[in-house]
């Protein structure tokens, strides 16, 4: 194998399938990494599955991170998934979607998997733009965890240092849109609904919401299924 070997965060949803066809576009040999959670939008599995080898991953590793036992977050836990909240409110607004330490717990797992290969790159979907409050998805946090990744582990302390890629994080949904389409990018396939109804998107929650705007904004038709547009 003569790809330069990445571990890609996938979730199954819009951003980090974006991302696996940006590091593939690049050269990379990709080892997408999902996580089984306890989410209640498990469904995001399932597309992940089949984004992985529609990309020709090289591995798919679904690890079980039981945050559900955790709870405080709508998509972990008891708690209503907030509908129809209007944009200005999200982008000032920590939601209740948010999951406690997740991409740490993420992050840190892919980091964990990308030593034992020997790969020194990691990609993940986080965006500071359309991010919807979440404080684990700023360039900030991103700057902090790769200085902590290089200075606890073998590989950072030996001269082989690890980089962290967000290809995305300084773009809009639009402009993540546009990019994955040039790149051919089937959305079809992604997941992003916090509270689907069997294998159709709500279309009124912020991830719903924000995505279906970037499609508008991009000109597109977005041809996930939904309960409303």
């Amino acid at each position: 194998m003569n790809e330069q070997q990445a571990v890609v965060l996938l979730s199954g949803g819009l951003d980090s399938t974006t991302v696996l066809a940006i590091a593939r576009s690049q050269g990379f040999a990709c080892n997408c990494l999902s996580f089984r959670y306890g989410q209640r939008q498990a469904i995001e599995l399932d597309r992940a599955q089949t984004i992985a080898q529609h990309f020709g991953a090289v591995r798919h590793l679904v690890l079980r991170v039981d945050l559900d036992a955790i709870g405080g977050s709508a998509l972990t836990d008891a708690i209503e998934v907030p509908k129809d909240r209007p944009f200005a409110e999200m982008e000032q607004t920590i939601p209740v979607t948010y999951v406690p330490g997740r991409n740490i717990i993420f992050l840190a797992h892919a980091l964990s998997w990308a030593e034992v290969l020997g790969a020194a790159d990691i990609f993940l979907g986080i965006n500071a733009i359309d991010y919807s409050g979440y404080p684990d998805c700023r360039p900030e946090f991103l700057d902090a965890f790769a200085r902590m990744a290089n200075l606890g582990t073998r590989a950072g302390t030996t001269g082989m240092p690890f980089r962290l890629h967000a290809p995305l994080i300084h773009l809009s949904k639009k402009e993540i849109i546009l990019k994955g389409t040039e790149l051919g990018v089937d959305y079809g396939l992604t997941h992003s609904c916090y509270d689907p109804e069997g294998d159709r998107a709500c279309g009124r929650c912020d991830a719903c919401r924000l995505r279906l705007q970037g499609f508008r904004e991009a000109g597109l038709t977005d041809p996930a299924p939904y309960v409303i547009r």
